[in-house]
């Protein structure tokens, strides 16, 4: 954890001396964060934010500035922050440049200001552009706003997912495309946001692929493959091998949970916390 997290943390168990005894103290080498879907539905953004603090987690991803002091209140960092731009308005087409670009910039001086380390791009959709013209097009575009990013100290990090099940057409849908843009824009603030279980739909071979390409990863998420559910035997990866695959590598980011839970979401949760403890 760096300085500017550990006070943001701080700062906030202090606010609320409860919330610092509840609160579980994870002894892995990673650290670890939630989304909301891992809470199942009904549950309003307090209550997950206060059980996330509870069983120990020190982020919550794809919260919005609007609920940062939420956030703050229980002592987790905003440690993805959406907005910038859609799927269907990415940054692989320069029509979408203008309008994401002012977006990016008021994002990444919200999440500075915030102590957030990570904001997240979009490839986009091909629409019917080459994968060698949307790269062209993506560089172009994190070449315009990674000194921003490098002087507020936010990491953009350009999202791999899937185009075979769940997002049909996404250009950014393998490591080696990812990482040839970053290659290319060469920012320590431009790096990839591997969602291992998108990779391993389009990919497969998870920890090689890690272990190769891990300088140019930013942040990681996590679910079980198929289905998208909890990372137990009833799905095909081995997650405590990639977990500890990735703390073996003193990879100093986040792992945030993004899976749909079919149990009970807060004994889901805690059993996916102790499964990463490595």
């Amino acid at each position: 954890m760096t300085r500017r997290e550990a006070l943001s943390v701080g700062a906030a168990l202090a606010a609320g001396p409860a919330l610092a005894q509840e609160r579980t103290v994870r002894k892995g080498r990673l650290k670890q964060c939630v989304t909301r879907g891992v809470f199942g539905r009904g549950m309003p953004l307090e209550d997950m934010c206060r059980n996330a603090s509870r069983l120990g987690c020190v982020g919550f991803d794809l919260i919005g500035p609007n609920d940062f002091p939420l956030l703050k209140k229980y002592g987790l960092l905003p440690t993805m922050v959406p907005g910038a731009m859609t799927l269907q308005g990415g940054c692989n087409h320069t029509e979408s440049h203008s309008a994401a670009e002012k977006a990016m910039r008021e994002l990444i001086d919200q999440s500075a200001a915030a102590g957030a380390p990570n904001v997240i791009a979009l490839s986009g959709n091909r629409r019917g552009i080459a994968d060698a013209e949307g790269m062209d097009n993506v560089v172009a575009f994190l070449n315009k706003v990674k000194g921003q990013a490098e002087d507020k100290g936010v990491t953009i990090c350009l999202e791999l997912l899937n185009s075979k099940v769940n997002h049909p057409d996404y250009q950014c849908d393998h490591t080696s495309w990812g990482v040839a843009v970053c290659k290319r824009v060469n920012s320590p603030r431009v790096k990839l946001l591997f969602d291992i279980y998108h990779m391993q739909i389009m990919e497969g071979d998870i920890i090689r692929t890690v272990r190769e390409n891990i300088q140019w990863i930013g942040h990681f998420h996590t679910a079980g493959n198929p289905g998208r559910h909890e990372m137990d035997d009833t799905q095909e990866m081995n997650y405590k091998g990639i977990a500890r695959a990735i703390a073996d590598l003193s990879y100093p980011g986040y792992v945030a949970h993004e899976y749909s839970p079919t149990r009970d979401p807060l004994k889901s949760l805690e059993e996916t916390l102790t499964l990463f403890e490595v």
